[in-house]
């Protein structure tokens, strides 16, 4: 789950770290009274799950209090549109008001799960404000890595090392390391999976001040984390996907045009490959799991078939622990609830494949029941690029 700008800063100051005065708004009139309790001048910040908004239009200094009003109703009600958006952009509807700080240097500070190691590691780079993947890329040896032993958690030579890494020095080393303990004491209390700091600014008067910061946390965590998850923006996530999670379904919306249902991730990533493979494109990652009650398939048949791009659907079931014969019931009773209107492929194969098999023949719908994965994902191809 991902939070927005103000909430993330908000979390961060209760751990000590260190971010500029604001506030948040969803109307002009709210953002002209924010900017009246500040200290001017002020930068306006769109309020989307998404990096890049300075590109777009949607991060604007103001100088003066009639330039907010200008700027707020420029960026409230917007299509923003970043290179993390994609075309379609997302619809603002905050803006933050904070106060403008005078700034000398950027740097790069984050705190994430290295899942190759499953361990913590701080990355940091005197290349803040840029993007840092390419900064990995053209300028490598300005990346500086920190691996935490989770035996001993945070140490303040690791402070240490990342603060002398940026080429700080004096108090700015302290403060360094009172950041870094606090992303760390707020990342395992919360369960987060990223913590991102970019930029961090050194001011004019050589202070740390947080300027921007992305937040996202563990979704499997969040039962421990009631108010964590009260900070949720469904406006900013795809409506299938939540509707999904809501099922216990693992979905995912992809661009193609074949839906896809399956039972286990590693087969829904070859369902998807083998689609790719027959020239087909999928329109999602769905994993019913390996136990899902007849409910949940007919649930998640009905997610797929809710996106407009999908002209035909693939169900590619293993029956291990979740049968045969409770997946076509389920298929079944969800077609005849959706009035089925694209072509349908199922491949089932496991516990009681005879008797799903037998309930597709009987139940006299246009299910096309295959044995063979890869003759199946022809099929699927084929039916899509001919209409029928």
């Amino acid at each position: 789950m991902n939070i927005h700008e103000y909430q993330a800063k908000s979390l961060l100051r209760s751990y000590g770290v260190s971010v500029p005065q604001g506030g948040i708004a969803c109307t002009l009139k709210e953002a002209k009274e924010i900017a009246e309790m500040l200290t001017g001048p002020w930068v306006v910040k769109a309020q989307i799950h998404a990096g890049g908004r300075g590109k777009g239009g949607g991060v604007k200094i103001a100088p003066s209090l009639e330039e907010v009003d200008t700027i707020v109703s420029q960026i409230l009600g917007m299509t923003l549109v970043t290179p993390q958006t994609g075309p379609q952009g997302k619809l603002v509807k905050k803006v933050y008001i904070e106060e403008v700080c005078a700034i000398e240097r950027e740097l790069y500070v984050s705190l994430l799960l290295d899942r190759s190691t499953s361990r913590l590691i701080f990355l940091a780079s005197t290349e803040g404000g840029m993007d840092i993947e390419e900064v990995a890329k053209t300028h490598p040896e300005k990346i500086i890595k920190i691996t935490l032993d989770p035996a001993v958690g945070f140490q303040s030579f690791h402070g240490r090392q990342l603060a002398y890494g940026l080429g700080l020095k004096g108090d700015q080393v302290k403060d360094l390391m009172r950041l870094a303990k606090g992303l760390h004491e707020a990342f395992v209390a919360l369960d987060a999976t990223l913590m991102e700091i970019n930029p961090l600014v050194i001011t004019k008067d050589g202070k740390l001040l947080t300027l921007d910061v992305k937040m996202s946390f563990d979704d499997n965590a969040l039962y421990r984390h009631p108010d964590i998850s009260t900070l949720r923006d469904l406006d900013e996530e795809d409506p299938m996907e939540y509707q999904a999670s809501q099922q216990g379904l693992s979905y995912i919306k992809l661009d193609g045009n074949i839906g896809c249902m399956v039972n286990g991730a590693g087969l829904a990533m070859a369902t998807m490959d083998i689609i790719k493979l027959y020239g087909g494109t999928p329109a999602n990652f769905l994993d019913v799991g390996g136990g899902a009650p007849r409910e949940r398939v007919t649930e998640a048949f009905k997610i797929i078939l809710s996106d407009a791009n999908v002209k035909g659907i693939f169900v590619n079931i293993f029956g291990g622990i979740m049968r045969c014969d409770i997946i076509a019931e389920g298929i079944i009773a969800a077609v005849k609830e959706t009035n089925l209107h694209v072509p349908l492929v199922v491949r089932l194969e496991g516990t009681n494949v005879d008797l799903g098999r037998d309930l597709f023949k009987k139940s006299g719908l246009p299910i096309i029941a295959l044995d063979n994965f890869a003759e199946a994902a022809q099929r699927i191809v084929q039916a899509v690029k001919e209409g029928v």
